[in-house]
Formats: C-alpha cells, structure tokens, sequence
C-alpha cells in the first residue's frame, strides 16, 4: 500500500511579509498569495490525481485550499489538527515585543527550539504529535492514492522532521514557503521525502 501525500503551505498574507506571530489568528490572503493558491492548484491539477483535500480551518489556509479544489472538482475538508501552532501570549506580536516580556523565552524559540516553552501556547511538541496523528489518519482513510493536506510553516515544518526522522533542535533547518509544495510517499507504514519546498511553479 502506497499513500501519496501533497504537503502544502498556504499563500501569502499580508503578516508573511512582516514577521508576527501569526498562530491562530485569522489571516486572509493577500492579492499575491490568491495568485499563489491559483498557480498551486494549476501545478497540482497538471502532475498529480488528487483524491482528496483537507486543510486547517484558518481562512488562509481554506482559500488556498479551495482554489486547488475547485481546479480538482473536489470539496475541501477541514482538519483541525493542522490548524497552526498556538501562540498564546505572543498571538498577534512581532518578536521584538515579545522580547521585551519574555527574552529568554523568545531566545529559546529561535535558538533552542525543542526547549522553548510559548506562555499559553502550545509547544513545538504538541503540534508534532497532532499533525503527525492527522497525516496518518488521512493515509489510513485513503489507501493507494493521493490526498492533498493544506497547512502552515510550523506544522509543515513538524511533519517533514517526522519524516525525515529528525529531531524538533533542527527545526529552523528547514524552509516553507508561501505555497510550497512537499511531496511525501508513505510505504508500509514508512516514508520517503521525494521534494521538499518546491515553488517552481510560482515563476510560471
């Protein structure tokens, strides 16, 4: 048994283009980033045969989502459990803010990752685990074919480590950009990266 998995970061907003902790609020997509999520669906819909499309609830993520679905005939689900991690205190704040209440907290988030403890929030560990569970309940539920999963740079980010079998210290050690595409098989319970960030079809 062979699932193939699209992993996908949602397009740009306008908080993408100045650095926030983004987390749970709900961010539309910009003019670019609708541009992104219409040459995303065009790429998928010309390489691969999608069977299904969840994505995390927040809008920018069910926008870039629907346009892939649309171009595929097929209906977006939501998933709760590729919602984006939970910023707690630092919702809403750029670095430099959070800084200024929680410098070794803010520090360890940068610089230690696996270490760093969000007030309120969730950690880097918790959306692991929930993300992962989701990608595998969706490969169980579609055996031998393709799903499409639309979710954020932190999540995508957790997966691929999963992945690649590496630890949450390397975190930063890879990239999502807005609207890349991850290509993952999963064979007999394991799995093989086969691209990772690709946004080659945002040139066209």
């Amino acid at each position: 048994m062979t699932s193939q998995i699209l992993l996908v970061r949602h397009g740009q907003t306008e908080w993408n283009r100045v650095e926030r902790f983004r987390g749970r609020y709900d961010i539309p997509l910009n003019n670019t980033g609708l541009e992104q999520a219409a040459k995303t669906a065009s790429a998928i819909l010309a390489r691969w045969k999608t069977s299904a499309i969840y994505a995390s609830p927040l809008s920018r993520a069910m926008q870039t989502a629907q346009a892939i679905a649309e171009a595929c005939h097929l209906v977006v689900q939501p998933e709760e459990d590729l919602l984006d991690i939970d910023y707690g205190s630092w919702q809403g704040l750029s670095p430099e803010e959070a800084r200024q209440q929680w410098a070794e907290e803010v520090d360890n988030w940068y610089h230690h990752p696996q270490k760093a403890v969000i007030p309120g929030g969730e950690s880097l560990h918790q959306v692991s685990e929930r993300a992962f569970a989701a990608m595998l309940e969706k490969c169980r539920l579609h055996p031998d074919q393709q799903i499409v999963l639309v979710s954020h740079t932190v999540v995508n980010r957790l997966i691929l480590l999963r992945v690649l079998g590496m630890g949450l210290e390397r975190f930063w050690h890879l990239r999502q950009e807005p609207c890349a595409i991850n290509e993952i098989e999963m064979r007999e319970g394991d799995f093989i990266l086969v691209r990772m960030n690709d946004t080659c079809h945002l040139d066209s």
